[in-house]
């Protein structure tokens, strides 16, 4: 791909032209950055909060887990 028709770098920016494509849609590809890192935290946070969930229904609550550990704990035979 080439942006620009020159043979050496000395001179001005301005005489070059662009260097890489789409000049000018920074701020947009930015947005659309960010927009799509917010969506995932969101999706993420849902998916681990349902896993998490799961796991509290077949494990059961802290109390249970207490509990359990307490048993199994060498300190109380």
């Amino acid at each position: 791909m080439s942006t620009g028709n020159f043979e050496n770098w000395a001179g001005t920016i301005t005489d070059i032209g662009p260097l890489y494509p789409f000049v000018g849609t920074e701020m947009i590809w930015y947005i659309a950055g960010l927009v799509f890192w917010i969506w995932w935290h969101i999706v993420q946070t849902k998916r681990e909060r349902k896993t998490y969930e799961e796991e509290i229904k077949r494990f059961g609550g802290t109390e249970s887990l207490r509990k359990i550990i307490d048993k199994e704990s060498p300190e109380n035979p």
